[in-house]
């Protein structure tokens, strides 16, 4: 049991969910306090029907602390954590700032949980979103076939881009549906009845940011840099939950059949495929879950050792907040 934890950004859309999982799976702690911005300072949360007072994100504010979950930008995490771990914190980090620096596991507990063992700057990274509900995915492929090749289209909510971005697609599309103008706060084109095939910033050869992250951080998560990615994220008029649509080509043949038994067995994952009924995932029913939802579960016909298949996780949850608690839980069994 730690002696004493902290939530980081805990007024945020992740950090409410933090606290949420924390209460609701009783994870064992004597004390906790509650840090964010300077502005969500003196406020007041609840927490295990008790009130707390919230304080600014000073490195003072980790004297005595044990564990920090954050989920903070990325500049903010590049420096407040090192200040943290200066004073004995360890660190799960929700930010993009430290998951590909090679001192730093990044950690998906179905996937290497033998990665906590080996913290040697006290921090754990949790992988972006879209890339942690890919991998859990893979992971039973990789296995059972060896994943050589993976091309995955992403279709990602707006939750992704944070309360502005879902204020935006409220918004705009009340007012499309009205016919009036709406100012977007958070994307360069209207997301309401739209697709936008950009999400991040453009980097090398064309791929955006959030695209590289879906192949850089499933090398590292799988330990294994002979695996292509090609990817392409969309932001898509969606309220809540990322799908992918994946596929796979792998070093030994894995039937549709053999897949959907090995999905069914990992764990973290619920399969729902069966066409005949109309039934597969969906962000209106994967919403406020915890697992890795697939279906679709079919061979490629352009490729003899290629599968390909739909996939719908919570984005907030196991793409973000879950995932970071079931790290912290991993670590108190050590």
């Amino acid at each position: 049991m730690y002696e004493s934890i902290a939530v980081v950004g805990a007024t945020g859309a992740v950090g409410t969910i933090i606290l949420d999982l924390l209460e609701k799976r009783n994870f064992p702690f004597k004390k906790i306090k509650f840090l964010a911005s300077k502005r969500s300072t003196g406020t007041k949360i609840k927490f295990k029907d008790k009130d707390y007072i919230i304080e600014e994100l000073l490195p003072s504010a980790f004297d005595d602390v044990d564990l920090a979950i954050a989920s903070t930008p990325d500049d903010v995490a590049r420096d407040f954590i090192p200040e943290a771990t200066k004073r004995g914190t360890l660190v799960i980090d929700e930010s993009g700032y430290w998951r590909m620096d090679p001192e730093v596991p990044l950690v998906i507990p179905e996937v290497n949980a033998d990665a906590v063992k080996n913290i040697p700057k006290s921090i754990i990274a949790s992988p972006n979103c879209s890339t942690t509900q890919m991998v859990v995915a893979l992971k039973p492929l990789h296995d059972y076939g060896q994943v050589k090749r993976v091309i995955v289209s992403t279709y990602q909510a707006v939750s992704g881009a944070g309360l502005v971005g879902s204020r935006d697609l409220e918004n705009g599309s009340r007012a499309a549906l009205d016919g009036q103008n709406y100012e977007y706060e958070c994307f360069p084109y209207p997301i309401a009845f739209n697709c936008i095939p950009q999400i991040g910033s453009f980097k090398e050869i064309g791929y955006t940011s959030e695209e590289l992250k879906l192949l850089y951080e499933t090398r590292k998560i799988l330990g294994d840099n002979s695996i292509s990615v090609c990817p392409t994220a969309v932001r898509v008029p969606v309220a809540n939950c990322h799908s992918e649509s994946i596929l796979v080509e792998t070093e030994r043949k894995i039937t549709a059949e053999v897949a959907k038994g090995l999905f069914a067995k990992m764990s973290g994952v619920i399969v729902i495929d069966e066409p005949a009924e109309k039934k597969y995932p969906l962000p209106s029913i994967c919403t406020g879950r915890d697992e890795v939802f697939i279906g679709r579960i079919r061979e490629d016909i352009s490729s003899d050792n290629g599968l390909a298949f739909w996939c719908v996780s919570d984005n907030l949850r196991k793409g973000a907040a879950t995932n970071a608690v079931q790290i912290a839980e991993l670590v108190n069994q050590l």
